[in-house]
């Protein structure tokens, strides 16, 4: 599995040990979750496990090379579903894929006028906090412009936990599931050769997007390359259903241990309108999608998870487990992260212009 980029510095015994603290309790309470039932339960369990450990002080923290291994197992994992047929599929939608991209700048441009005049936060902050983007890459971009950085990494970790807690839930209250047979992948682990050649492949490609700079390069780059294996009709090999899990877990450790003490109380008036906000945003995204099922005939849940505010990995994993079109969330998600990385600066340096905002 991918380790942490090079020439950083040795991991410390401490934060070894408070990892190490994070997994027992991050697997207990995905274990926990499992038995309960709930959806997602080995990113959930850890996630509000380690969010409540953290945020009460208790010596719990991530690793770069664990939160890296996660992504590269969901990227992977994620891929492995754009088969020939599936691909021919989405070249079809062209024009819903255009529709959520516009909806996703909309949602994040409502956010920030939200934040800018209820939070009373500066343009770039707001502009920053409220785009529905990486929220490593949105505070990049942020700081280069004089934002405050710690709102907006809070403003992100705020709304991708609440939309992970919502819509799983929400769903699994409602009884969707999927219907569409071709999301039961139903790929065999082959150890040797397969397992060790997807292993190669995709982190290479996770190397490769990391050496140029790229966003999410563990996340990303392993899906371009599984991508790329699955619609060619190559076919190597499943992951191991308990690498999935443990992908799971890492990644709800690294979103969890965000919640440092004192989290809530730096700006609690811009996390109250982050929180609201995203509350209305999942439920307007849920109508705009239903208006789009009406139009498409795809399936509302599906195309709901698609507009949706959240993450890729964690969207994208809620579409696998509830069997709802995970290409097609995954496509919608990747593309909008990639485009407001692309054009994320220049519609702020629109927006700047216009209203006298620093250009950096």
């Amino acid at each position: 599995m991918p380790a942490s980029s090079a020439g950083s510095a040795p991991v410390s015994a401490v934060a070894l040990r408070r990892f190490a603290f994070a997994l027992l309790l991050g697997l207990g309470a995905g274990a926990l979750c499992a038995w309960l039932g709930t959806p997602l339960p080995w990113l959930i369990g850890p996630l509000f496990a380690c969010a409540i450990a953290s945020a009460n002080g208790l010596p719990v923290g991530s690793l770069l090379a664990a939160r890296s291994a996660g992504h590269w197992v969901i990227g992977t994992t994620l891929g492995l579903f754009f088969t020939p047929e599936v691909v021919g599929r989405l070249a079809s939608h062209a024009g819903l894929l255009l529709a959520a991209q516009i909806w996703s700048i909309g949602i994040g441009l409502a956010l920030a006028w939200a934040l800018r005049r209820h939070a009373r936060l500066d343009g770039a902050t707001a502009f920053f906090a409220g785009a529905i983007g990486g929220a490593s890459e949105m505070a990049i971009q942020g700081e280069r412009r004089g934002a405050r950085v710690d709102i907006i990494a809070a403003a992100h970790s705020l709304r991708i936990m609440l939309v992970v807690s919502v819509t799983p839930f929400a769903f699994q209250w409602l009884g969707v599931r999927g219907s569409d047979p071709s999301q039961r992948l139903a790929l065999a682990v082959q150890w040797w050769p397969g397992l060790a050649l997807l292993l190669a492949f995709t982190v290479a490609g996770g190397l490769v997007l990391r050496r140029l700079g790229a966003p999410t390069p563990w996340l990303i780059g392993p899906l371009l390359v599984a991508v790329g294996l699955s619609a060619s009709g190559i076919v190597l090999s499943a992951l191991p259903a308990w690498v999935v899990s443990l992908g799971q877990v890492f990644i709800g450790i690294a979103l969890g241990t965000r919640f440092a003490p004192g989290f809530f109380e730096r700006a609690p008036r811009a996390l109250a309108v982050v929180g609201l906000s995203t509350l209305l945003a999942i439920a307007a995204s849920a109508a705009f999608a239903g208006a789009l099922a009406q139009l498409s005939g795809i399936p509302w849940a599906t195309l709901t998870l698609a507009t949706s505010p959240g993450g890729i990995a964690e969207m994208a994993l809620t579409a696998k487990v509830l069997e709802l079109g995970v290409p097609m969330v995954t496509l919608f998600h990747l593309v909008r992260v990639i485009m407001l990385v692309l054009f994320g600066g220049l519609l702020y340096r629109v927006l700047a212009t216009r209203f006298g905002w620093p250009l950096g």
